[in-house]
């Protein structure tokens, strides 16, 4: 979708495919109950009908082996599920049957087919017999297989009858058209949600590997901005310090030393946030209960630059992530000041006005033509600087707040971040 490449299938995905549903328990009991009641009342019929006929004994043989070999099926059956499917398996979601079960099939059949030679009246054991075979055999196949067994139900009954009864001759071949047609729209029905199965699996695992996806681009966008808005304007700063101590070095041993100590400040300071951005990625500015308003009133953008606080209403208390925003907007917003203004003094101006805070950055530097935006091009020398402004936008969009930036030429620039009180549902699914 996005080019990025899909992640591997876990473990679980891999070791647990998707497997066709078995039949259904009560279709299958039915069936096998159906079987041995109409067996049973068939060597019921052939005994009060016929006792003490030589043949007896081999009916009762065979009836008993049919039982016997039925009983077999289900041991059988769970050979097939373990048997290897082929292409057109997977596509019907019938296992492929193996030589054993073909066996057993072909064994009942056959001792049915004897059964009915000698005793026509076991022709209607043939009826569960189509549900196995359907159930056995592909589609082809199985079909053959009922149009014989329904041969010899059709033959079998104009055997016992006394004279021609149409029904005797159209009656089977309903039923076993009937018995197909059913089983066969039960076959499709179950096609039909095991495809629908597999589309919800696989829907799933991509909806599962787009969120990974998405989240990790998020939270990667969120550690740039924590690292550009600490370590890296911590380093920029330290990087200016030091230059200067290094210029005024002979000259100014004094300022010099100032400016080293100043980096060195900064150098804890850094120190600080990285362990801090190591172990919960939070402010350690924050930390320890550190109200939002010390925090704010304890920036600095560096000895050349006055920064002044101010709070404006009540304060009221901020949930952690619009008070992490804030800072990080304002430690942001100095870093530009410090950098690229020119300006000799800072206005940092926090404001409850009931339904919103507001962050106010205002400083008395060179300011710029237009006002500021994300996909403004960097302005001459600052290529590597282009992270901030989208930065605090993406970090006010999350909260569901706006950000503007006003400047002239001359007159300096203002920056101002408002904030609801009350995070929107869209900021509150936002990643951190």
């Amino acid at each position: 979708m996005d080019g990025t490449p899909r992640p591997p299938p876990t473990p679980e995905e891999e070791e647990d495919p998707v497997t066709p549903p078995p039949p259904s328990r009560t279709l299958t009991t039915v069936v096998h109950a159906a079987f041995f009641l109409l067996l049973g009342s068939s060597v019921a019929r052939f005994l009060l009908r016929h006792p003490g006929e030589p043949r007896t004994p081999w009916i009762i043989a065979l009836s008993i082996t049919l039982a016997l070999l039925y009983v077999l099926g289900p041991t059988t059956a769970r050979a097939t599920g373990k048997a290897k499917t082929t292409a057109t398996a997977t596509a019907t979601g019938k296992a492929e049957p193996t030589p054993r079960h073909l066996t057993w099939l072909a064994l009942v059949v056959t001792t049915w087919v004897v059964l009915v030679v000698l005793a026509p009246s076991f022709a209607w054991c043939a009826v569960p017999l189509f549900y196995t075979a359907l159930r056995t055999l592909p589609p082809r196949a199985a079909v053959v297989l009922v149009a014989l067994l329904t041969a010899f139900v059709v033959a079998a009954q104009l055997k016992l009858a006394t004279a021609f009864d149409p029904n005797l001759l159209l009656a089977p071949p309903a039923v076993a058209a009937l018995a197909t047609a059913v089983f066969v729209h039960m076959e499709r029905q179950t096609q039909a949600q095991r495809t629908l199965i597999d589309d919800l699996i696989r829907t799933r695992r991509e909806l599962a590997a787009t969120e990974r996806r998405e989240g990790t681009l998020a939270e990667r966008q969120r550690l740039s901005m924590e690292i550009h808005d600490t370590l890296a304007q911590n380093l920029s700063s330290q990087q200016m310090l030091l230059q200067a101590a290094e210029r005024t070095w002979d000259a100014e041993p004094a300022t010099a030393r100032a400016h080293v100590r100043t980096a060195t400040d900064i150098a804890a300071r850094g120190l600080a946030e990285a362990r801090r951005l190591v172990h919960d990625l939070a402010p350690s500015e924050l930390a320890d209960g550190v109200p939002l308003t010390e925090a704010l009133r304890g920036l600095d953008a560096g000895p050349e630059v006055t920064v002044r606080f101010h709070l404006e209403g009540a304060p009221v208390p901020l949930p952690a992530r619009t008070q992490s925003a804030l800072l990080r907007i304002a430690q942001g917003a100095l870093a530009n000041v410090r950098e690229h203004s020119g300006a000799r003094t800072a206005a940092l101006t926090l404001s409850f006005l009931g339904d919103q805070v507001v962050l106010d950055i205002a400083d008395d530097g060179r300011g710029f033509p237009a006002p500021a935006t994300a996909s403004a091009a960097p302005a001459p020398g600052r290529s590597d600087r282009g992270h901030g402004l989208p930065a605090m936008r993406a970090r006010v969009r999350q909260l569901g707040g706006t950000l503007t930036v006003e400047s002239t030429p001359s007159e300096g620039t203002v920056l101002s971040a408002a904030l609801p009180l009350t995070p929107s549902p869209t900021a509150l699914e936002s990643p951190r």
